[in-house]
């Protein structure tokens, strides 16, 4: 791994030069704007360039192995990183469990399972969802017991992401069956090689099998695979969900496809249509308004200031016009829409596969319907 400096001391605008120079000598060209998400071993080695580089996990503090980057510098990278078309690793490892573990792991947690993360060594995956529990995190029902110096684990999880590759999963269980549903859930990390542990792909209709479903079978973990205390999972789960959350609004996806739907007009003759005018332009106004709005918050990033539930306007509003965009794409692609795969002599032109992407944008993330609850209650101050 390089010597890392302090690059919160390098200017906005000589830090967004380095990155995008470093990037685009680096990042494989044909894993650009790839149609769908990379498993491991494509991804690999990306993540190793970042490893040796010190650039793997922004957000971790130095002392840590990261970069120590302000949300201001981490903004930058990510919008390098999608204007490069960088497709996303398996990083909840980095994203997700590290910030945790930083914050609430132990001493010995972190040293074991920190530099792991960063030499490529551990993947992890996320277990949070189930067939009963997906937006409503706090209904979660697989169940953890502790029996002498282990937890024995039994449910099951669903739509965990590229739980396939991952050598651990950190995962939300009930603890507590009696007292109220968000103060009886802990969180543990688990082997994926442990007895008891069966994974099954989930394909989808590009037959695609970037999900999974995770089944726990008096599975037994130690006692010190605990983060935090008992029955302080949901506390936990919640922090994470503090800075990621803008990202999850991020103009990306909608501006590839808008960019693609042009694409695509010329290649089936509707450019000039005045039908398909009226709807596109609508779509470029929209997209035009978002990365407006995204501004809003990410000035407030860049001036040290925390997002307030209003950022869930950023989530609903993203997802729904990437939507729009795809299902344009649908009605002038013809015959093509029909395709498995991307059209003959353009690999980024798939309008199926991009409609069929777009459908989970409203699921993953908080249900659009849980963003409107957020805006109402606590934005609106509306009564339940």
């Amino acid at each position: 791994m390089e010597l890392i400096q302090n690059l919160n001391d390098v200017s906005d605008v000589a830090f967004r030069a380095t990155v995008r120079a470093w990037v685009a000598a680096n990042y494989p060209p044909d894993l650009r704007n790839p149609p769908q998400r990379l498993h491991w071993e494509a991804m690999k080695p990306w993540y190793m360039a970042l490893s040796a580089k010190g650039w793997l996990a922004p957000s971790w503090p130095l002392e840590h192995g990261g970069m120590g980057l302000s949300a201001a510098k981490q903004l930058i990278m990510v919008e390098e990183y999608e204007r490069h078309g960088v497709a996303r690793m398996p990083d909840h490892g980095i994203v997700l469990l590290g910030p945790l573990l930083i914050r609430y792991g132990t001493p010995t947690q972190r040293e074991r399972f920190l530099p792991r993360i960063l030499a490529g060594q551990d993947i992890w995956c996320q277990g949070y969802s189930e067939p009963n529990a997906g937006s409503d995190l706090a209904g979660v029902t697989t169940s953890a017991i502790l029996e002498g110096g282990e937890w024995v684990i039994d449910g099951q999880k669903t739509w965990t992401t590229l739980a396939s590759d991952a050598d651990w999963i950190f995962v939300l269980v009930r603890t507590d069956r009696v007292a109220k549903k968000q103060e009886g859930i802990s969180f543990l990390l688990v082997p994926m090689d442990s007895p008891g542990v069966t994974v099954r792909p989930i394909v989808n209709l590009e037959l695609h099998d970037e999900f999974c479903e995770v089944f726990f079978d008096h599975v037994r973990v130690p006692a010190e695979n605990l983060v935090g205390e008992v029955n302080q999972g949901w506390t936990m789960a919640k922090a994470l969900l503090g800075f990621e959350r803008i990202f999850l609004g991020s103009a990306r996806q909608s501006s590839h496809a808008l960019n693609r739907l042009r694409q695509l007009a010329d290649r089936m003759g509707v450019t000039d249509d005045a039908a398909f005018q009226d709807r596109y332009t609508r779509l470029r106004l929209d997209l035009v308004d978002h990365k407006a709005l995204f501004e809003t918050f990410a000035d407030k990033l860049r001036r040290g200031e925390t997002l307030g539930p209003d950022v869930s306007m950023l989530k609903l509003h993203q997802s729904e016009l990437y939507q729009r965009i795809t299902e344009l794409m649908m009605e002038i692609a013809g015959e093509n829409a029909g395709l498995l795969g991307p059209m003959e002599g353009n690999r980024e032109l798939h309008p199926g596969g991009a409609f069929i992407q777009a459908r989970p944008t409203t699921i993953y993330g908080g249900t659009s319907e849980i963003q409107r609850n957020i805006i109402a209650r606590n934005v609106l101050e509306l009564p339940a």
